[in-house]
This record gives structure tokens, sequence and C-alpha cells, in this order.
């Protein structure tokens, strides 16, 4: 097994911002293959995200971002546990990038159960609409609605959204990484998107 040197855990920590001791038990789990530690400190960090969703989120703030020249507009509430956590410089950068990427991508709610109903709706007529056109079976136009909705939620929704700064990680990735790092349950609570010409 590779001697675990003290730059190969600074390097991590650096990648992660996870702690010393993390690092050192990813590297060894990982038998020293950075990358895989990255993988292993994130799932470890789904884990403890899960853990802390259940807490309480009553601080936070509402960060603003209009866009170059005015035509766009977003504000956004992030909610922690703690008022210390709220004036956080990793906390309020979260806010600033989550009120940029929701300006970038219009997304259409946080998850999917905050899509409403009727929207769900039009888009499956829609999407079996278009299965029946290319002359596809009745009996898969329901499993090929559905398979399109999947695509739909993951374009559509704040937390399944490929990252604007980062596509290979999610939204809820970036978010679930912070959790781990600050140490609190922290939620993006909601959003609202203005843009010039439309309702």
């Amino acid at each position: 097994m590779t001697e675990i040197s003290a730059a190969m855990v600074k390097q991590l920590r650096e990648k992660t911002g996870v702690g010393i001791m993390d690092c050192k038990e990813a590297l060894s789990e990982c038998d020293s293959d950075t990358d895989k530690a990255i993988d292993f400190l994130r799932k470890k960090g789904l884990a403890t995200a899960q853990k802390r969703a259940g807490r309480g989120t009553s601080e936070g703030l509402i960060q603003a971002y209009i866009h170059t020249g005015g035509k766009i507009g977003v504000l956004v509430e992030i909610n922690c546990e703690t008022d210390f956590v709220a004036k956080n410089d990793d906390f309020k950068e979260f806010a600033k990038n989550m009120a940029m990427h929701i300006a970038a991508t219009n997304p259409v709610g946080i998850s999917p159960e905050e899509v409403p109903q009727t929207i769900i709706e039009r888009e499956k007529d829609i999407y079996r609409a278009q299965a029946r056109e290319i002359g596809k079976p009745e009996k898969m136009i329901d499993k090929i609605a559905e398979g399109k909705l999947n695509k739909f939620y993951k374009d559509s929704c704040l937390l399944l959204q490929p990252y604007v700064r980062d596509p290979s990680v999610s939204i809820q990735d970036v978010l679930n990484d912070l959790i781990v790092k600050i140490g609190e349950n922290i939620t993006i609570k909601r959003f609202s998107r203005l843009q010039i010409g439309e309702l």
C-alpha cells in the first residue's frame, strides 16, 4: 500500500475542504488514489448531509443577483441552522453562486415535488404525442413519457441541474459538499427569477 504523505492529504483537503482526519481515512480506504478518495468523501458527505436533513433551518440570507444590463434579476433564500453560518464566507459564496446559476438556467422549481402538476401533465402529453408521431407501440408510450419526464426534471429542477460552473456535478452535490464542510443543515428555500418581457 502506498504511503500517505502530508502533501497528499493537503492536496485532497484543498480540493474538498474536508478535515485532515477524514482526508487521511479517504486516502487510506482508496489506496492513495486522490480521485477515488474524492468520490469516497462525496459518498460519505451524502450520508452526513442526509443525517442533517431533518434539522431546522431558521437562519440564512436572501441573495440578489442582477445580470449584466439589468434584464434578468434573481432573489434566492438560502437557510441554515445558525446566524454564525449565515455570516460564513463559504455560505455567502454558495448563495451568490446559486443566484447566478438560477439566472443562467431558469429552473421551474427547486425539486420535482415543487413542479406544478399542470406543467407535469402538459409535458407528459407532449411526450406521448411525440412517441405516437414516430410510431412507437401504444404499450411503450407511457414508459417513454416517464423517461422524458425524468430528463425534464434534470433540466428544470434546481437541485437536479448540472452546476453551470462545473457540469460534472449537480446542485444537490454542491449543496451536500457545503453541508459536510460547514457541519449544518442548509436548504435552498425559494427563489424568484424575473426577466424583462416575461410574465
